[in-house]
Protein backbone atom coordinates (compact mmCIF):
# COMPACT_ATOMS: atom_id res chain seq x y z
CA UNK A 1 0.00 0.00 0.00
CA UNK A 2 2.60 2.25 0.81
CA UNK A 3 4.54 1.95 -2.62
CA UNK A 4 1.09 2.20 -4.66
CA UNK A 5 0.69 5.49 -2.55
CA UNK A 6 3.78 7.10 -3.59
CA UNK A 7 3.15 6.15 -7.01
CA UNK A 8 -0.20 7.50 -7.41
CA UNK A 9 1.42 10.51 -5.33
CA UNK A 10 4.05 10.72 -8.39
CA UNK A 11 2.10 11.77 -11.43
CA UNK A 12 5.63 12.05 -13.26
CA UNK A 13 6.55 8.37 -11.99
CA UNK A 14 2.90 6.86 -12.80
CA UNK A 15 3.31 8.20 -16.31
CA UNK A 16 6.67 6.69 -16.49
CA UNK A 17 5.31 3.11 -15.27
CA UNK A 18 2.21 3.30 -17.98
CA UNK A 19 4.55 4.31 -20.42
CA UNK A 20 6.93 1.34 -19.77
CA UNK A 21 3.92 -0.88 -19.48
CA UNK A 22 2.62 0.03 -22.90
CA UNK A 23 5.92 0.21 -24.65
CA UNK A 24 6.97 -3.55 -23.62
CA UNK A 25 3.56 -5.18 -24.22
CA UNK A 26 4.33 -5.61 -27.63
CA UNK A 27 7.90 -7.30 -27.39
CA UNK A 28 6.54 -9.84 -25.01
CA UNK A 29 3.76 -10.45 -27.12
CA UNK A 30 6.02 -11.12 -30.10
CA UNK A 31 8.12 -13.22 -27.70
CA UNK A 32 5.42 -15.17 -26.50
CA UNK A 33 3.84 -15.84 -30.66
CA UNK A 34 7.47 -15.98 -31.59
CA UNK A 35 8.86 -18.22 -29.33
CA UNK A 36 6.91 -19.71 -26.21
CA UNK A 37 3.63 -20.71 -28.28
CA UNK A 38 5.92 -22.66 -30.45
CA UNK A 39 8.24 -23.96 -28.05
CA UNK A 40 5.19 -25.16 -26.09
CA UNK A 41 3.32 -27.03 -29.04
CA UNK A 42 6.41 -28.64 -30.73
CA UNK A 43 7.54 -29.80 -26.89
CA UNK A 44 4.68 -31.61 -26.23
CA UNK A 45 3.72 -32.94 -29.52
CA UNK A 46 7.39 -34.31 -29.66
CA UNK A 47 6.77 -35.29 -25.84
CA UNK A 48 3.58 -37.12 -26.45
CA UNK A 49 5.12 -38.96 -29.05
CA UNK A 50 7.63 -40.11 -26.47
CA UNK A 51 5.32 -40.42 -23.74
CA UNK A 52 3.34 -43.21 -26.08
CA UNK A 53 6.12 -45.26 -27.23
CA UNK A 54 7.49 -45.18 -23.39
CA UNK A 55 3.55 -45.86 -21.92
CA UNK A 56 3.96 -49.17 -24.03
CA UNK A 57 7.18 -49.83 -23.42
CA UNK A 58 6.51 -49.80 -19.66
CA UNK A 59 3.39 -52.47 -20.41
CA UNK A 60 5.82 -54.73 -23.09
CA UNK A 61 6.69 -57.97 -21.53
CA UNK A 62 10.33 -57.50 -23.39
CA UNK A 63 12.25 -56.73 -19.97
CA UNK A 64 15.00 -55.17 -22.05
CA UNK A 65 12.49 -52.02 -23.28
CA UNK A 66 10.81 -52.64 -19.83
CA UNK A 67 14.10 -51.46 -17.97
CA UNK A 68 14.97 -48.52 -20.68
CA UNK A 69 11.51 -47.37 -20.47
CA UNK A 70 11.80 -47.18 -16.41
CA UNK A 71 14.94 -45.79 -16.37
CA UNK A 72 14.04 -42.80 -18.86
CA UNK A 73 11.41 -41.95 -16.45
CA UNK A 74 13.23 -42.35 -13.40
CA UNK A 75 15.39 -40.31 -14.12
CA UNK A 76 13.83 -37.21 -15.59
CA UNK A 77 11.30 -37.52 -12.63
CA UNK A 78 14.21 -37.55 -10.29
CA UNK A 79 16.04 -34.30 -11.41
CA UNK A 80 14.94 -30.61 -11.66
CA UNK A 81 13.65 -29.56 -15.37
CA UNK A 82 16.19 -26.63 -14.91
CA UNK A 83 19.23 -28.94 -14.55
CA UNK A 84 18.17 -30.94 -17.41
CA UNK A 85 18.03 -28.04 -19.80
CA UNK A 86 21.66 -26.85 -18.15
CA UNK A 87 23.17 -29.75 -19.37
CA UNK A 88 21.92 -29.72 -22.88
CA UNK A 89 22.51 -26.43 -23.38
CA UNK A 90 25.85 -25.81 -21.34
CA UNK A 91 26.74 -29.12 -20.60
CA UNK A 92 26.44 -31.22 -23.64
CA UNK A 93 29.50 -28.63 -25.37
CA UNK A 94 32.14 -30.18 -23.72
CA UNK A 95 31.75 -33.22 -24.71
CA UNK A 96 31.61 -31.58 -28.84
CA UNK A 97 27.98 -31.31 -29.26
CA UNK A 98 26.65 -27.99 -29.33
CA UNK A 99 23.01 -27.46 -29.31
CA UNK A 100 21.83 -23.45 -30.51
CA UNK A 101 19.05 -22.30 -27.78
CA UNK A 102 15.76 -23.13 -29.17
CA UNK A 103 16.51 -26.51 -30.15
CA UNK A 104 17.84 -27.33 -26.64
CA UNK A 105 14.85 -26.19 -24.85
CA UNK A 106 12.61 -28.27 -27.54
CA UNK A 107 14.77 -31.47 -26.41
CA UNK A 108 14.46 -30.26 -22.70
CA UNK A 109 10.90 -29.93 -22.48
CA UNK A 110 10.09 -32.95 -25.05
CA UNK A 111 12.49 -34.89 -22.80
CA UNK A 112 9.93 -33.62 -19.75
CA UNK A 113 7.05 -34.27 -21.13
CA UNK A 114 7.12 -37.42 -22.55
CA UNK A 115 8.15 -38.93 -19.22
CA UNK A 116 5.68 -37.54 -17.05
CA UNK A 117 2.52 -37.80 -19.84
CA UNK A 118 3.84 -41.65 -20.25
CA UNK A 119 2.56 -41.96 -16.65
CA UNK A 120 -0.33 -40.69 -17.63
CA UNK A 121 -1.03 -42.79 -20.89
CA UNK A 122 0.09 -45.65 -18.96
CA UNK A 123 -2.61 -44.97 -16.24
CA UNK A 124 -5.18 -44.69 -18.97
CA UNK A 125 -4.72 -47.71 -20.90
CA UNK A 126 -4.80 -50.22 -17.59
CA UNK A 127 -7.73 -48.54 -16.43
CA UNK A 128 -9.60 -50.12 -19.99
CA UNK A 129 -11.41 -52.94 -18.81
CA UNK A 130 -9.66 -56.06 -19.26
CA UNK A 131 -13.18 -57.29 -21.67
CA UNK A 132 -12.14 -54.92 -24.24
CA UNK A 133 -8.94 -56.71 -24.62
CA UNK A 134 -10.66 -60.19 -24.81
CA UNK A 135 -13.56 -58.68 -26.91
CA UNK A 136 -11.08 -57.99 -29.64
CA UNK A 137 -9.19 -61.07 -29.45
CA UNK A 138 -12.65 -62.80 -29.65
CA UNK A 139 -12.83 -61.25 -32.85
CA UNK A 140 -9.73 -62.09 -34.73
CA UNK A 141 -7.89 -59.22 -33.87
CA UNK A 142 -4.51 -59.34 -32.85
CA UNK A 143 -2.88 -57.02 -30.31
CA UNK A 144 -1.30 -54.72 -32.00
CA UNK A 145 -4.56 -54.24 -33.83
CA UNK A 146 -6.69 -55.03 -30.74
CA UNK A 147 -4.64 -51.93 -29.18
CA UNK A 148 -5.09 -49.42 -31.67
CA UNK A 149 -8.35 -49.47 -32.59
CA UNK A 150 -10.18 -50.63 -29.15
CA UNK A 151 -7.86 -49.79 -26.26
CA UNK A 152 -5.96 -46.40 -27.31
CA UNK A 153 -8.84 -44.47 -28.39
CA UNK A 154 -10.55 -45.77 -25.19
CA UNK A 155 -7.49 -44.31 -23.09
CA UNK A 156 -6.99 -41.49 -25.14
CA UNK A 157 -10.36 -39.99 -23.80
CA UNK A 158 -9.57 -41.19 -20.39
CA UNK A 159 -6.06 -39.10 -20.77
CA UNK A 160 -7.60 -35.77 -22.58
CA UNK A 161 -7.73 -33.90 -18.75
CA UNK A 162 -4.57 -34.75 -17.44
CA UNK A 163 -2.35 -34.48 -20.73
CA UNK A 164 -4.72 -30.84 -20.65
CA UNK A 165 -3.52 -29.72 -17.41
CA UNK A 166 0.23 -30.96 -18.44
CA UNK A 167 0.24 -28.76 -21.63
CA UNK A 168 -1.23 -25.86 -19.52
CA UNK A 169 2.32 -26.44 -16.99
CA UNK A 170 4.30 -26.83 -20.39
CA UNK A 171 3.23 -23.11 -21.18
CA UNK A 172 4.40 -21.87 -17.59
CA UNK A 173 7.17 -24.08 -17.84
CA UNK A 174 8.80 -22.56 -20.70
CA UNK A 175 9.26 -19.26 -18.68
CA UNK A 176 13.15 -21.58 -17.57
CA UNK A 177 14.00 -21.20 -21.28
CA UNK A 178 15.23 -18.02 -20.65
CA UNK A 179 18.06 -19.00 -18.86
CA UNK A 180 19.22 -21.03 -21.81
CA UNK A 181 19.04 -17.71 -23.68
CA UNK A 182 15.86 -18.48 -25.44
CA UNK A 183 14.30 -14.74 -26.25
CA UNK A 184 10.51 -15.81 -25.24
CA UNK A 185 8.48 -13.85 -23.16
CA UNK A 186 9.83 -13.88 -20.20
CA UNK A 187 13.26 -13.23 -21.11
CA UNK A 188 12.09 -10.33 -22.99
CA UNK A 189 10.94 -9.13 -19.92
CA UNK A 190 14.00 -9.48 -18.08
CA UNK A 191 15.98 -7.51 -21.05
CA UNK A 192 13.29 -4.77 -20.64
CA UNK A 193 13.59 -4.66 -17.02
CA UNK A 194 17.60 -4.73 -17.09
CA UNK A 195 17.19 -1.24 -18.84
CA UNK A 196 14.74 0.61 -16.63
CA UNK A 197 15.21 -1.32 -13.58
CA UNK A 198 10.96 -1.41 -12.74
CA UNK A 199 10.95 -5.44 -12.18
CA UNK A 200 7.84 -5.66 -10.44
CA UNK A 201 5.89 -3.67 -13.17
CA UNK A 202 7.20 -5.59 -15.90
CA UNK A 203 7.41 -9.18 -14.13
CA UNK A 204 3.78 -8.48 -13.26
CA UNK A 205 2.99 -7.84 -16.83
CA UNK A 206 4.53 -10.80 -18.18
CA UNK A 207 2.52 -12.86 -15.53
CA UNK A 208 -0.42 -11.29 -16.59
CA UNK A 209 -0.04 -12.64 -20.15
CA UNK A 210 0.99 -16.08 -18.91
CA UNK A 211 -2.08 -16.07 -16.81
CA UNK A 212 -4.35 -14.73 -19.86
CA UNK A 213 -2.76 -17.67 -22.14
CA UNK A 214 -3.35 -20.26 -19.62
CA UNK A 215 -6.89 -19.11 -18.96
CA UNK A 216 -7.96 -19.16 -22.79
CA UNK A 217 -6.47 -22.76 -22.87
CA UNK A 218 -8.41 -23.82 -19.61
CA UNK A 219 -11.39 -22.92 -21.92
CA UNK A 220 -10.37 -25.14 -24.87
CA UNK A 221 -9.84 -27.78 -22.44
CA UNK A 222 -13.25 -27.31 -20.40
CA UNK A 223 -15.00 -27.30 -24.02
CA UNK A 224 -13.15 -30.46 -25.39
CA UNK A 225 -13.99 -32.52 -21.61
CA UNK A 226 -17.59 -31.16 -22.35
CA UNK A 227 -17.61 -32.37 -25.74
CA UNK A 228 -16.13 -36.00 -24.82
CA UNK A 229 -18.69 -36.28 -21.97
CA UNK A 230 -21.56 -36.87 -24.56
CA UNK A 231 -20.25 -40.15 -25.37
CA UNK A 232 -20.03 -41.17 -21.74
CA UNK A 233 -23.20 -42.71 -20.31
CA UNK A 234 -23.88 -41.48 -16.88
Amino acid sequence: MYLLNNIFQDPERLERLIMIAKSSLYPMIEGALKYTIPLTLISFVLGLILAVLTALARLSHIKVLNIIARMYVSIIRGTPLLVQLFIIFYGLPNLGLTIDPFPSAVIGFSLSMGAYASEIIRAAILSIPKGQWEAAYSIGMSYRKALQRVVLPQAARVSIPPLSNSFISLVKDTSLASLILVTEMFRRAQEIAATNYEFLLLYSEAALLYWIICFLLSVVQGRIEARLDRYVSK
